[in-house]
């Protein structure tokens, strides 16, 4: 059994993830935590009537109430779509912030990931995400999908995983990403960017431990010479489709800036597509 987790703000975009979810674990026996989060400006207000009687309001039981009236609509909206005996949805809605909610979900209920809608994540070049799935992707420890607003879900024949090679086979959220490519019949391709420097002993190793762990899996590994990282993803994506960029969160390389710096502001050569952020090896629940 799966514990999925899909944040929501009842957006299109929350809702478009929602979906990819339930087609991209179609084969999972799964249990959906769909989550809203709210925060009321203030719990309690007074309001006096004609008569001057005092009347405490809780808006925060309005507020949830509201919440989770919301979720059973996008839950059964969903079902209704996507039947499948094997998916059950738990709603929750919760006065908390978002980050903190979805930090003690993922250690309480073994999240096994996040997916979550982005707005504007508009291609390779701006991958810009919206500040919630920043933050969230800053701090999550477990992997965390992101499925751009508009995607219409594909399956997986061919996901792309950007690597330095600097985590082997102990990076954390490896094992669903070699669930992915088993259920779904996918090629995995290892994407390496360098400027003229051979890998070393380390690197050399965990490609080695890498190439051993998806030896089940239809996989390949490609070199690109002189370019950044992102302009090796991009020249990658140009000659091939890709259906799910997968990258590591390790805050010692060019991912921190990919992820957490400004970026360009309007993409201009690349389409939308989902991606997969692995957390730091070292990330513990």
């Amino acid at each position: 059994m799966k514990h999925i987790l899909i944040p929501t703000d009842f957006s299109n975009a929350s809702y478009n993830a929602l979906e990819y979810a339930v087609q991209l674990f179609i084969n999972d026996a799964c249990t959906f935590y769909v989550l809203n989060t709210y925060t009321p400006v203030a719990l309690y207000t007074t309001t006096i009537y004609d008569n001057h009687t005092a009347l405490n309001i809780d808006l925060g039981e309005i507020y949830k109430n509201n919440s989770l009236e919301r979720l059973e609509t996008i839950i059964d909206k969903v079902k209704y779509a996507y039947p499948n005996s094997k998916h059950t949805f738990t709603p929750i809605a919760s006065y908390n912030v978002l980050t903190l909610e979805i930090d003690e979900i993922v250690t309480t209920s073994n999240i096994d990931a996040i997916v979550m809608g982005t707005s504007g994540a508009s291609g390779l070049k701006e991958v810009f995400i919206g500040s919630q799935t920043m933050h969230v992707v800053k701090d999550a420890k477990v992997p965390v999908i992101g499925v751009p607003e508009g995607y219409t879900y594909k399956a997986l024949k061919d996901i792309l995983f950007a690597t330095d090679y600097r985590t082997g086979t102990h990076q954390k959220g490896l094992s669903l990403l070699e669930e992915l490519c088993r259920k779904h019949i996918s090629r995995l391709i290892f994407l390496n960017a360098y400027f003229g420097l051979s890998l070393d002993e380390e690197q050399l190793e965990n490609k080695e431990s890498l190439d051993t762990y998806f030896e089940r899996d239809a996989h390949i590994n490609e070199i690109a010479d002189g370019m950044t990282v992102l302009e090796a993803v991009e020249d990658f994506q140009s000659k091939h489709a890709i259906d799910l960029l997968v990258l590591v969160h390790n805050k010692h390389s060019f991912f921190e800036n990919l992820l957490f710096t400004p970026v360009v502001n309007k993409i201009v050569h690349h389409a939308a597509l989902p991606f997969m952020i692995l957390p730091p090896v070292n990330t513990a629940i």
